[in-house]
C-alpha cells in the first residue's frame, strides 16, 4: 500500500479528523500575499500587546528556519464541536466559549502528535529529527497553510471554515523533511458571498473589515489574553460572556453543516458550564486550581477570571443583586485588577447611592489609583443618569 496513503488512514484512526499535505515551499505568490497581510496587521496593532507574535514574524513567514530542510507540511484538524451545542447566551449564567469546556487541547492533542511522530518514522522511514510538530503554539501560520492543503477557506471573521466541521476545528501541523504528494486547495473564490452576519454580529466591532480583528476589540482577547483592565467602553459589549466568544462563529451559516465531534481526542468538561456565577465570585485559590486544572481557563489565574466574572455581574444587572455581598468583598480583595472590576459591577448592579453605601469603607482604605478610578467613574455615571 502507498505510505502517504498508510499514514493518513493511521493519522485518521488516532482521533485527527483532516489531515491535509502541503508542500514547502507552497505558491510563492500566495505566500508573499499572506506575509503581507501578517506583517500589516501587526504594524497596525491589531495583535494588541502579543508581542510573541511579532518575536516569531520571520519563522512564520518561512517554515525552513522552523526545521531547516522541512520539505512539507502536515496539517491536522479535530473537531471540536459538541454533540450538543446549545449556548447560554441571553441567559442570568455565564457563558464560556466552547473549546474552554474541554481539557486543554494543547495537552491532549500534543499526545497525539507523539503518536503521529512515530508514524511518521515507520511509515516514512525518517527519524526522530526529520520532523517537528506544533499546536496552536509555534512559529506557524496553521490556518494558511490549512487552506492551502484544502481543509477550507478563510472566512470574513478571520475564522478557517470547513465546509464539514465550519469553524469548529483544532488545528496543528508536523513540518517534515519528506516531500509529501500535494492535496488541492479549494478554488479561489469568495465563500462568503455577500453574507455580513459575523461582522453585524460583533458587539464590539473588532471585525474591522473583512478577514482582519483588531485584537484590542475582541472578547476572547479582553477576556483571556488581556491581563489588565478590560476598558470601561468595552464592558458592557461583553455581555455574560466570561471566557472566550464564539458568536461570529454561531452566527456563520456554514456552521449549520458543521458534525458532531468524534470527541477521541478531546476530554469533554460539562462541570465547567454548570458553574454559576456565585460559584465564580466565590474563587479561591484551592477552588480554581480544582475546577480549572488541566483546562485553558487556567491560562487566566485567578485574578483574571474574578475580573471576568464581575464584569459578567455588572452586566446581568438586578439579575445579580444576590452576588452584591460577594462583590462587595471582592472590593477589598488582595487583586487591584478584582478590587477595580468589582467596584464598576457593584455601581452596575446597585446604582450609585447604594453603591456609595456598600462600598464606603472599601473606598476609606483604597489607595490604588486606577480602583479609586473606578470610583470616580462610578459617581460620574450616576451623576449623567
Amino acid at each position: 500500500m502507498n505510505p502517504f496513503l498508510e499514514l493518513r488512514d493511521s493519522l485518521r484512526a488516532l482521533g485527527f479528523d483532516e489531515v491535509r499535505y502541503v508542500s514547502i515551499p507552497a505558491d510563492s505568490q500566495r505566500a508573499e500575499a499572506e506575509t503581507a497581510a501578517l506583517r500589516e496587521w501587526l504594524d497596525a496593532g491589531h495583535h494588541a500587546d502579543m508581542h510573541w507574535m511579532e518575536r516569531g514574524f520571520d519563522k512564520r513567514a518561512s517554515p525552513g528556519l522552523v526545521l531547516p530542510g522541512a520539505e512539507s507540511m502536515i496539517v491536522l484538524g479535530i473537531n471540536y464541536l459538541p454533540a450538543q451545542s446549545a449556548t447560554d447566551a441571553g441567559e442570568a449564567r455565564p457563558v464560556w466559549a466552547r473549546y474552554a469546556q474541554y481539557s486543554d487541547y494543547h495537552d491532549t492533542i500534543k499526545t497525539a502528535l507523539e503518536k503521529a511522530g512515530l508514524l511518521i518514522e515507520e511509515k516514512l522511514g525518517l527519524g526522530p529529527g526529520d520532523y517537528r510538530y506544533y499546536v496552536d503554539t509555534g512559529p506557524v501560520l496553521e490556518r494558511a497553510w490549512a487552506v492551502r492543503g484544502g481543509l477550507g477557506f478563510i472566512g470574513k471573521n478571520a475564522m478557517l471554515i470547513s465546509r464539514d466541521y465550519g469553524s469548529w476545528l483544532f488545528l496543528s501541523a508536523i513540518l517534515v523533511r519528506a516531500r509529501l504528494p500535494t492535496d488541492d486547495s479549494l478554488p479561489s473564490r469568495n465563500y462568503c458571498g455577500k453574507c455580513t452576519r459575523c461582522l453585524d454580529a460583533c458587539p464590539t466591532g473588532a471585525i474591522v473589515r473583512p478577514g482582519v480583528i483588531d485584537s484590542r476589540l475582541c472578547i476572547s482577547y479582553q477576556t483571556i489574553e488581556n491581563k489588565g483592565a478590560i476598558p470601561r467602553e468595552l464592558r458592557k459589549k461583553i455581555g455574560t460572556r466570561i471566557y472566550g466568544c464564539d458568536i461570529c462563529a454561531e452566527v456563520c451559516p456554514w456552521n449549520r453543516f458543521a458534525q458532531a465531534s468524534r470527541s477521541i481526542l478531546l476530554d469533554a468538561r460539562p462541570e465547567i458550564r454548570r458553574l454559576a456565577l456565585a460559584d465564580l465570585l466565590a474563587l479561591t485559590p484551592e477552588s480554581f486550581a480544582a475546577h480549572f486544572r488541566k483546562t485553558p481557563i487556567k491560562r487566566v489565574k485567578l485574578a483574571g477570571l474574578l475580573r471576568n466574572a464581575c464584569v459578567v455581574a455588572g452586566n446581568l444587572g438586578a439579575h445579580a443583586n444576590d452576588c452584591l455581598p460577594q462583590l462587595v468583598r471582592l472590593a477589598s480583595h488582595d487583586s487591584p485588577l478584582v478590587r477595580a472590576h468589582a467596584v464598576w459591577a457593584v455601581f452596575q448592579i446597585a446604582g450609585a447611592a447604594r453603591a456609595s453605601t456598600l462600598l464606603a469603607a472599601a473606598r476609606d482604605a483604597e489607595t490604588d489609583a486606577s480602583v479609586l478610578e473606578e470610583y470616580r467613574a462610578g459617581d460620574d455615571f450616576s451623576e449623567k443618569q
